[in-house]
């Protein structure tokens, strides 16, 4: 046992099972106080089950510090309300969120439905809203505060879960709007992307998807071994406790790539090339003028998914 966060109070979502599992045990490792947030759901969302969390928090408890289960669904504002409530109501006050609630409903653009796309955002994206507009009413308050997202590398483009990785990106870009707007009040606002053999990673439906990419030629076999010879999540839990703590106090808006023998960076979007001309003596950009800049704009440019030759789009 440590106590890098003896005396704090946090909240972990999704805290049942994978990733939110082995970072409330984490947290807790470090003398947290732990709300174990899970809806015990399976991986697409369906059903509904107490006994992850109920099993977290019987582990937690027996390493000297409180903790509490909580079922409620990340999705429901008032529910969400409810969560950070039942941490203040037991522990005093809130301390650290970190938002890792998740489901996948994976399907083509082409095929997804209204439903998979909203329940996907909702829990994601919204459930993230959720819980980090309620925190941070309280954090501003005591002026402190850790906020810890979840992201996803599919953020930047993915195959066969749009509505994943456009929830991702939104809380990509959520999390530097939270740091941007709470950090003058003693409030860090950071986000992590996880590599790891959870449930949702390595189950059959996956790992099948991944196959099929691998034999298509879409996927190399280096990146499929990345995605399905990885270790577990407690692999790089203590580092997002170490997000929780006084000590990354100066560390705000920044997404970090975690797995079990990495740690990355990841920067802001940024322009990267740039051509500029006086538009009140020459007006709008022309056909023309486009046509000639565009190789000097995708310098280095490679279209990530070509179009198929004619024999092979039928």
């Amino acid at each position: 046992m440590g106590s890098k966060l003896k005396g704090r109070n946090a909240l972990v979502t999704g805290a049942g099972r994978g990733i939110g599992k082995a970072i409330a045990l984490a947290l807790a490792e470090e003398g947290a106080n732990v709300v174990v947030c899970d809806l015990g759901g399976a991986v697409d969302g369906t059903g509904a089950d107490k006994s992850p969390a109920d099993e977290v928090v019987a582990q937690i408890k027996k390493m000297g510090v409180k903790a509490i289960p909580n079922y409620g669904d990340v999705a429901d504002f008032k529910a969400a309300e409810g969560m950070i409530k039942a941490c203040v109501d037991n522990f005093g006050r809130i301390d650290i969120l970190v938002n890792v609630a998740g489901i996948d409903k994976p399907r083509m653009i082409f095929n997804m439905s209204e439903e998979e796309w909203d329940r996907v955002l909702n829990v994601h994206l919204k459930g993230t809203f959720n819980l980090s507009r309620h925190a941070c009413v309280l954090m501003r308050q005591q002026k402190y505060g850790r906020i810890v997202n979840t992201v996803s590398d599919a953020f930047v483009g993915t195959v066969g879960h749009v509505n994943y990785g456009a929830a991702k990106g939104g809380i990509a870009s959520l999390t530097y709007a939270i740091a941007r707007e709470m950090g003058r009040y003693g409030v860090t606002c950071n986000a992590f992307i996880p590599r790891a053999g959870t449930r949702m990673t390595l189950v059959p439906e996956v790992i099948e998807g991944l196959k099929k990419r691998l034999a298509a030629g879409v996927l190399s076999q280096e990146k499929y071994d990345e995605l399905t010879k990885i270790p577990g999540p407690e692999s790089f839990a203590p580092f997002i406790a170490y997000l929780c703590s006084e000590a990354a106090g100066n560390i705000n808006s920044c997404i970090f790539g975690v797995s079990g023998g990495r740690l990355s960076y990841w920067a802001p979007a940024i322009e990267t090339q740039i051509v500029t001309k006086d538009y009140e003596k020459l007006g709008r950009w022309t056909w023309e003028e486009t046509e000639k800049l565009m190789a000097k704009l995708l310098k280095d440019y490679k279209n990530p998914a070509p179009p198929a030759p004619p024999e092979e789009k039928k």
